[in-house]
């Protein structure tokens, strides 16, 4: 992973880049227009500087360039070149969801063996807790990640991880850049 400078410089020319090109493609933009244009351009920005190692940064790409209008945002700001291997790689590699199927009858069956000691019932009435809690929270967390549908838990970690140093990078460009105006 490249140094928190080198990231934010390469963010700061994308992002200037992915305005200019907003801009120029409508000059009476309302208010709400322009500020999807500004998202719109900070994320795809902020993705093409991980080049689409992260699989988030490739949810944020694919979902972008499905919108007919941003394709041309996308192909500049990514590089021609780059984008259309990104186009054929996220078509080759459709990503399936790792859900398990259970039955309700096996779970209840599995939650409801009998103790003869009170102590462990607790224990497991406890862990069941912890387990729905963490499931609670994961979903919640799959939610939050661009693409983080498809992750299992061990690579959402990760991919959370790199998000919010992204994520981080382009607060502080964004406010250097608020300050310095």
């Amino acid at each position: 992973m490249r140094g928190p400078s080198s990231l934010k410089q390469e963010f700061l020319k994308k992002w200037a880049m992915g305005l200019k090109i907003c801009s120029s493609s409508k000059k009476d933009m309302t208010i709400f227009e322009r500020k999807k244009a500004i998202k719109l351009s900070a994320d795809l920005a902020m993705a093409s500087t991980r080049i689409g190692t992260a699989c988030w940064s490739r949810a944020l790409i694919a979902n972008a360039s499905n919108d007919g209008d941003n394709k041309i945002i996308v192909s500049h700001i990514l590089g021609s070149d780059e984008f259309e291997r990104l186009k054929r790689a996220s078509k080759a590699s459709v990503m399936c969801c790792n859900k398990r199927v259970r039955s309700k009858k096996i779970l209840k069956r599995s939650c409801s063996v009998s103790r003869s000691n009170k102590v462990a019932q607790k224990m497991v009435v406890a862990t069941s807790i912890a387990k729905r809690l963490v499931k609670k929270q994961t979903q919640v967390l799959r939610g939050l990640i661009p693409g983080g549908e498809s992750m299992e838990e061990s690579s959402l970690i990760g991919e959370t991880l790199d998000y919010m140093i992204s994520l981080r990078a382009q607060v502080d460009v964004m406010r250097r850049v608020a300050n310095a105006t």
